[in-house]
């Protein structure tokens, strides 16, 4: 956990599909399409397979969360790198954010949650976010250069 949300703090990104694997942001089995032109075509083909194989839908999955005392760890660990001078306040505002969805929120360690109430901790911190100038600025670089603005 603490090496995902290192990664996602500092913005690193993935030289490649495999180096993406490496740093887990890709799981192990997830098939890698070398050729972008074919994406859609081998994700349609995949989708496909899947609805005519008859294997039914996931059950949606219970996540047990590492809560407000993981959330503590994480948000120290950034209080440290930004205390170092390694990120910007910005970045702390971010990590902040990314602590409580990683965490599961404030409940305590262990609590199971569904996907959905993590995709709602994950889409109030995005929209938050969003209000920031700042955030703004990285997403409009972002867009521009196709490289992280450290704001």
């Amino acid at each position: 956990m603490n090496r995902l949300f290192s990664n996602i703090g500092t913005a690193k990104v993935s030289a490649s599909a495999h180096d993406a694997k490496k740093l887990g942001y890709l799981r192990a089995n997830d098939r890698i399409v070398m050729s972008q032109e074919r994406l859609i075509y081998e994700a349609k083909r995949s989708g496909l397979r899947l609805a005519q194989s008859g294997i039914p839908a996931p059950v949606p999955q219970r996540i047990r969360v590492v809560g407000a005392e993981g959330k503590a760890v994480m948000k120290l660990g950034a209080r440290g790198m930004h205390t170092s001078g390694y990120i910007s306040d910005h970045d702390l505002l971010i990590a902040g954010k990314l602590a409580h969805v990683l965490a599961g929120g404030d409940v305590p360690a262990g609590t199971y949650v569904t996907e959905q109430y993590m995709l709602d901790l994950e889409r109030e911190a995005f929209l938050s976010l969003c209000g920031e100038p700042k955030t703004r600025q990285r997403m409009q670089h972002m867009l521009a250069k196709g490289k992280a603005l450290r704001n």
